[in-house]
């Protein structure tokens, strides 16, 4: 029990160290996570269209 106690102790004064982000920061960075998943996400979307013609043309080529 005295190690769980400790490491709870130890947790709570570590955080008392971060330096956590002002709101601004917080917004503006959400915001650029947000935008870069759309843009992947996008990107991605597209990449897969593009292989999954490619298969179904190279498939049309069988009998």
């Amino acid at each position: 029990m005295a190690t769980l106690n400790s490491y709870i102790t130890g947790a709570i004064e570590e955080l008392r160290h971060v330096r956590w982000p002002t709101r601004q920061q917080a917004i503006r960075l959400s915001v650029i996570v947000i935008a870069f998943t759309a843009i992947s996400s996008i990107a991605f979307g597209f990449i897969d269209f593009l292989l999954a013609e490619a298969v179904a043309f190279l498939l049309s080529f069988t009998i």
